[in-house]
């Protein structure tokens, strides 16, 4: 199991509960980017990572919110994990929930230098539509053996 630190980095695009009002979007909006030195690891390469994004609305209906994790490497973009939760259903309430997602991502090759990006969307035809009202948090680390 990889167990030495190669790099780690954090993107926090809003720090603040109440900080922004951007209403979520059926295209997936990046809330969070960031690179990592994976030069000098070994041969079994792992990025831990983790994110958070917090949600409003006045819910009357489910709406689903997807968080998608993608790998860039040489500008190619793989996406490597999805999570969908789904707020709950309200009684013209408002409500705010703060959704928060980790995975591992086990690399087969080292790229040496690695893009992270973390976006969140809505599906189409959605009657509420959620607003992105912060924190939002996106971090990575980078273990090898």
């Amino acid at each position: 199991m990889p167990n030495v630190l190669v790099d780690s980095q954090i993107s926090q695009n809003v720090s603040t509960a109440g900080a922004v009002a951007i209403p979520a979007s059926t295209t997936p909006a990046l809330f969070g980017s960031l690179g990592l030195n994976t030069a000098a690891a070994g041969p079994n390469l792992s990025v831990h990572f983790s994110a958070t994004v917090t949600l409003s609305a006045v819910v009357a209906v489910l709406v689903p919110i997807t968080i998608t994790i993608v790998r860039v490497v040489s500008g190619v973009s793989f996406p490597i994990y999805t999570a969908t939760e789904t707020l709950p259903v309200g009684t013209l309430l408002l409500t705010t929930d703060a959704f928060t997602i980790s995975g591992v991502d086990l690399l087969t090759t080292n790229p040496e230098f690695v893009v992270y990006q973390a976006f969140i969307s809505i599906p189409e035809g959605l009657a509420v539509v959620p607003t992105r009202v912060g924190p939002e948090s996106f971090q990575a680390v980078a273990f090898s053996d």
